[in-house]
């Protein structure tokens, strides 16, 4: 879907701002995914022309650090999603019942962590998502990730990533004076487990599927933005009250 009224997308517009040609967006964002795009398309993802694939996502999410929802409102003909661009605060939520939308939004979710990122469940292995939140672990010094588990993994590949995660942590460090990786298991063992993946602005929940009696397909995507807002004493500028 072209962006509306022949507007300029908001993935333009993040390229514009930080005074970068189409070739140096695209050579920086092949630096971060180890892909090969190109200035031709780039371009088709500016105008809508082509629908940018989750990794590239994730890695111009990181470039321009913006959410996927604005970014991508364009391609994704979500009319909710324009809110955020607005003034104020804005929520987003979305019923996901495909699979595939399910993870990928677990995967925005992931890669757009800044400051917070809490995973909580203890039967993961979808690889794209695992590895989502072991790259922002690793490029986001500051952030501060929760890994609660209900029992041990169910799963090898949930085992090798939590093995990668005190790899590139350690639990007992500080980081300007705070513990930036938490690990730690619910008891008792009959708990009910729970299962969502939330940043300080998005938050995806599994729900059981909508298309059969087993399995957790399907989810709720939910997003909140506050832009920044300009104080009345002396054109200081300060974020909303509130998180």
């Amino acid at each position: 879907m072209a962006a509306a009224n022949g507007a300029d997308s908001a993935l333009k517009r993040a390229r514009v701002a930080r005074n970068m040609t189409l070739e140096e967006a695209a050579d920086a964002l092949n630096a971060i995914t180890g892909g090969a795009s190109d200035a031709s398309l780039v371009s088709a993802w500016e105008s809508g022309r082509r629908r940018t694939g989750k990794r590239n996502r994730a890695g111009l999410c990181q470039l321009y650090r913006e959410r996927p929802e604005v970014l991508f409102a364009h391609q994704d003909g979500a009319a909710a999603t324009s809110v955020l661009e607005s003034s104020g605060t804005a929520v987003v939520v979305k019923v996901l019942t495909r699979w595939t939308d399910l993870v990928e939004a677990m995967v925005d979710v992931a890669a757009g962590a800044r400051e917070h990122l809490v995973v909580t469940g203890s039967r993961s292995r979808e690889k794209a998502y695992l590895a989502a939140i072991e790259t922002a672990v690793a490029q986001q010094p500051d952030l501060v990730h929760y890994r609660v588990l209900y029992g041990p993994p169910r799963h090898r590949v949930l085992a090798g990533h939590l093995l990668r995660l005190l790899e590139l942590r350690d639990p007992s460090a500080r980081r300007n004076g705070v513990k930036t990786l938490h690990m730690g298991m619910v008891e008792p063992a009959e708990a009910l487990e729970r299962f969502f993946v939330a940043s300080e602005t998005a938050a995806v929940v599994p729900l059981p599927s909508f298309h059969g009696a087993e399995g957790f397909d399907c989810g709720v995507y939910s997003a909140v933005r506050r832009r920044w807002a300009w104080s009345t004493m002396g054109g200081r500028r300060v974020r909303p009250h509130g998180r």
